[in-house]
């Protein structure tokens, strides 16, 4: 799991999620004399307003977290949980509204009609957060950012130097010399010049291979067009791109596989 691909969305979540799962401690009912019930004394309200929104919430942060989609009975498990926050929204929409019906015996006897209680208030307003914040994150750029942002290297390093650090910084040299690290200086042909040490490697004509980041997690594709992924590039890491074709980069990862990366948008260049 990488938490790097968190959004600022998933941020919001998790904080409904906590705030739901507090307000199912506090009373129901705002009554007097005697024992003001909270959610868990109704297995039925527990479950459907407050932890089916906080498992909604669990699905949703999980889905975002693993590095490839995960399906339960067919059903995405983001998607899942953003239907389980709705219908949490729901139920507390409905509760706050007829809140009276499971409890109708137990009120007469606390003596009156009390108040809702602010368990059923803040549990409203949890659920709601919570829904809305599922809903609007695929479709809110600023929801969608990431919550945790990728690392800037310790310096600007030309293109192949060799900073301190393994492979995910910028030019870090690799077994069998990947593209970015730092090639050892080849004996020059007769009446020729050696390369020098530290040019990064040429391709595609005026194109030299640099280190780049992405903002959020993005697929990539194959190199001869297979509509399916072949791995995923993840927030926090340095990739290296070894050629551009149009609008899109070939890039290299830790494992030595190459793909192309269609959307190019937002990347961060080491």
């Amino acid at each position: 799991m990488n938490i790097r691909s968190l959004t600022r969305g998933d941020g919001v979540v998790i904080g409904a999620a906590v705030l739901l799962f507090i307000a199912s401690f506090l009373d129901t009912f705002d009554g007097s004399g005697g024992d003001v019930p909270n959610a868990w004394d109704n297995l039925g309200l527990v479950m459907t307003m407050y932890l089916g929104g906080i498992i909604g919430a669990a699905l949703i942060v999980v889905a975002r977290a693993l590095p490839q989609p995960r399906k339960v009975a067919g059903l995405d498990l983001g998607q899942l949980g953003v239907a389980l926050t709705v219908f949490a929204a729901w139920t507390s929409f409905w509760t706050i509204i007829d809140p009276m019906g499971p409890f109708d015996d137990l009120l007469k006897g606390l003596g009156g009609d009390p108040d809702v209680g602010g368990g059923l208030i803040l549990g409203l307003i949890a659920a709601l957060i919570l829904a809305a914040a599922a809903i609007a994150t695929p479709l809110v750029p600023a929801l969608g950012a990431a919550m945790v942002g990728a690392p800037r290297p310790v310096a600007p390093q030309p293109y192949g130097a060799q900073p301190p650090g393994g492979y995910g910084y910028p030019g870090a040299q690799q077994p069998g010399q990947p593209y970015g690290a730092q090639p050892q200086q080849a004996q020059a042909p007769y009446g020729g010049q050696p390369a020098p040490q530290g040019q990064a490697p040429q391709a595609g004509g005026d194109f030299s291979p640099f280190w780049f980041a992405v903002p959020v997690p993005r697929p990539l594709y194959a190199e001869d067009g297979s509509p399916t992924p072949i791995a995923e590039l993840a927030p926090g890491t340095w990739y290296l791109a070894v050629e551009q074709r149009g609008p899109s980069l070939v890039a290299q990862t830790q494992d030595g596989r190459r793909g192309v990366l269609q959307d190019t948008t937002g990347i961060q260049r080491g």
